[in-house]
């Protein structure tokens, strides 16, 4: 028996060589890992439609055109879609865009609106079923154009209702539309519109069928329109059952709008998807890592959504309108953007930025520029060229001063420090009946801080804001070897510690005779629109970590030391309670007072390298993703804000952060995965690895040569090379 089994043995080896190896499984392509839906049920605020990364149009689904939940027109649960619009933001805490809104049916119907089933959504990509209309919905997108594909369950004559006064709107007592005009012709139709809600802007459409249009039907005017609706009928050819429509949008006019449309030729439905779905995969290989396929699918949908913000306006022909009204162009080769929530995004995308997508990064900062050459003043928060005049301080400054720090060299610095100063020293004008969040710069150098008793609202945020932009431009012109404007500007960036209350600790307000706020309740947060007080969807505890943004070591030294700083950030994350009911004040996904869902507290974990507890920045940095990131609708705890949320996960995966923005430094903590990838062309490879010890201070180690953990420099990194972090250092 054994002689047999060992020529059977022999000849099963023999077939084993002879036999073609099976080849290994090929990894999924990025774009398998990425959901849409992430975000879209709760206060993620984000949409499932198709977009090309920082792309000018995102076609979508809307439930609603008003109402907080519905900011970017989409919520998971809603049962009802109410039609397609093409323009929207992701994440954001106000509705704005929600432009030419398309809905079809195979009848006729008095109400279009529809249930939904089936929805399908990835990246570039997005179908649903409507039964009630009898229609199967597909959208896709280029940069500029979005393309939609109706699949009826009849043939014959179908329907389409085109919308044009519907947006996605927050002031619903006034009327959004303040001029229109909308022309046919025998297969399409385009116009402009000036529309006023969260911002100013002009609206300009272009929309074609790859059928003629059989009849157009002018709906009656409901209570409040001032733009028209119509039905659209269609008669489809024997045995035919679909539909296609290209749209383009744009800032500019009519034309433009149309050339933004037509950048995509032919009616290739599946072409456009397949190249949109391909561009992302090259994008987001960019930065991959090793983990499970959840960890996969949260950490490749951050990268998706950092990267549809800030959004392209200029034309296909380079022109673009500004926030005075007029169009302007682009210089040849160059991109004009919009949509830059820089009080959120400042913080961690736009250092994501400089990173992953450092082709973009000059082109960002000289739409800034562009933006103060009409505007006067750097702006806060522009939408589709548009300036909202939202949030505080002057977070554009930072962002400028970071790109020239990290070597970016495509914009003229000396005419981006001169836009700096002027925002910086001339005071701003309201954007809005009550605007009080605005610079006052001649208050601010009176008493060195914005006093509680004068200003009308936010003066401890806004003066420690102020800070953040004061030292960024300080540092802007020491490196451009403007040593006056550099100690002007640094002197007025310590103007911080006036408002340290030597009792608490805690930036605490002052009024104009210099008397500290009394009472003072340092744990109540407060809102101007809902709380108003002394700061800005935070609180006292929460705010007081604002200046490490800027000067780390300073607040450290401030705060008692490293030994008393780290006590205080111990009490901040683990004794003092969780405030309860106030998410719209911006407390939620909180550990104790630490509150991921606003931005002011995205850094604190970060903070405390600079410590006697440096062991802390990996265990909370871990718990923070790992408590309030999933792979689900519900996947977000906070507005996403453009690409902010998504962007202090992708870094917290990789294991550093960008907490001293201007210093063109990070600060090392632990990856969340046990290795990742950046391939960025043009720059060498970078690896990342996990190497032993999860607990411990954080050593790093790149190509080779040790580094502080507070200062792994960002010049080393884009060289390229292994980077070893690990928790074995010692104190």
């Amino acid at each position: 028996m054994k002689g047999w089994m060992h020529l059977a043995a022999l000849i099963a080896g023999l077939l084993a060589v002879g036999a073609p190896a099976q080849a290994e499984p090929e990894a999924p392509a990025p774009s398998h890992y990425v959901d849409p839906f992430i975000g879209t049920d709760g206060t993620g605020h984000t949409f499932p439609g198709p977009a090309l990364p920082f792309g000018m149009i995102q076609p979508g689904p809307d439930n609603a055109e008003s109402g907080w939940e519905y900011t970017s027109g989409y919520q998971y649960r809603a049962p009802q879609i109410i039609g397609f619009s093409h323009t929207r933001a992701s994440g954001t805490g106000i509705p704005e865009l929600g432009d030419v809104l398309l809905m079809p049916s195979a009848t006729r119907r008095a109400a279009m609106a529809s249930g939904k089933a089936d929805e399908v959504a990835r990246a570039g990509y997005y179908a649903v079923t409507l039964p009630d209309n009898g229609v199967r919905v597909e959208l896709t997108a280029s940069l500029r154009s979005a393309m939609h594909r109706y699949t009826f369950t009849q043939g014959g004559r179908v329907w389409v209702l085109v919308d044009l006064q519907h947006g996605l709107t927050f002031r619903t007592d006034e009327q959004p539309v303040q001029s229109i005009a909308n022309r046919f012709g025998p297969d399409s139709f385009e116009g402009e519109a000036l529309r006023r809600n969260w911002t100013t802007r002009t609206i300009a459409w272009s929309v074609r069928f790859n059928r003629p249009i059989a009849a157009v039907e002018t709906l009656p005017s409901r209570e409040g329109d001032a733009a028209p609706r119509y039905m659209l009928a269609f008669d489809l050819p024997a045995g035919e059952r679909t539909l296609l429509v290209k749209a383009g949008m744009a800032t500019t006019d009519a034309p433009g709008a149309r050339g933004n449309r037509d950048e995509v030729f032919g009616w290739d439905f599946d072409a456009l998807a397949a190249a949109a779905r391909a561009e992302w995969d090259a994008l987001l290989s960019r930065a991959t890592i090793e983990g499970p396929e959840r960890q996969q699918r949260i950490f490749t949908t951050a990268l998706y959504h950092a990267f549809l913000h800030p959004s392209v306006v200029s034309d296909a022909d380079g022109r673009f309108r500004g926030p005075d009204g007029t169009i302007r162009t682009a210089p040849t080769g160059h991109l004009r953007y919009s949509t830059f929530s820089l009080w959120d995004t400042f913080r961690a995308a736009h250092p994501l930025y400089t990173l992953l997508v450092p082709e973009r990064v000059d082109d960002f900062v000289a739409s800034l520029l562009d933006h103060q050459q009409a505007a006067g003043r750097l702006p806060k928060w522009p939408i589709w060229g548009g300036e909202t005049g939202t949030m505080i301080g002057e977070p554009a400054l930072p962002v400028i001063a970071e790109a020239w720090a990290k070597g970016f060299r495509s914009f003229d610095g000396q005419r981006a420090l001169a836009a700096m100063v002027a925002t910086s020293t001339r005071d701003a004008a309201p954007v809005y009946a009550g605007d009080h969040s605005i610079s006052q710069w001649s208050l601010y150098d009176r008493y060195g801080y914005y006093p509680t008793d004068v200003t009308g609202g936010e003066a401890v945020s806004r003066s420690l804001e102020a800070g953040i932009g004061d030292a960024a431009t300080s540092r802007m012109a020491a490196m451009l070897g403007d040593k006056a404007e550099a100690k002007r500007f640094g002197k007025r960036a310590e103007s911080w510690r006036k408002l340290i209350d030597p009792e608490t600790r805690l930036a605490r307000g002052r009024d104009a005779a210099g008397k500290w706020r009394d009472p003072f309740d340092p744990l109540t947060p407060t809102s101007p629109l809902n709380n108003p007080g002394d700061y800005t969807e935070a609180n006292a505890w929460q705010y007081t970590w604002t200046p490490a943004l800027h000067d780390p070591e300073g607040l450290v030294k401030a705060l008692g030391g490293t030994k008393a700083a780290g006590a205080m950030l111990d009490r901040f994350f683990f004794e003092l309670p969780v405030t309860k009911g106030a998410e719209y004040l911006g407390q939620e996904a909180m550990i104790g007072q630490y509150a991921h869902g606003n931005e002011p507290s995205h850094h604190v974990a970060w903070l405390y390298a600079y410590t006697d507890r440096p062991e802390r920045t990996p265990e909370l940095v871990r718990k923070i993703a790992e408590q309030f990131y999933r792979d689900t609708p519900d996947g977000l705890v906070g507005n996403e804000d453009a690409g902010q949320m998504s962007a202090w996960y992708v870094f917290a995966t990789l294991g550093f952060y960008p907490l001293d923005l201007v210093s063109a430094n990070y600060v090392a903590g632990l990856p969340l995965t046990p290795r990742a990838v950046l391939r960025v062309p043009g720059r060498e490879v970078l690896t990342i690895e996990h190497a032993g010890c999860d607990k411990g201070p954080v050593s790093a180690v790149l190509a080779g040569k040790p580094y502080p953990a507070a200062a792994l420099p960002h010049a080393a990194l884009v060289k390229g090379g292994t980077l070893v972090l690990s928790g074995c250092a010692k104190r």
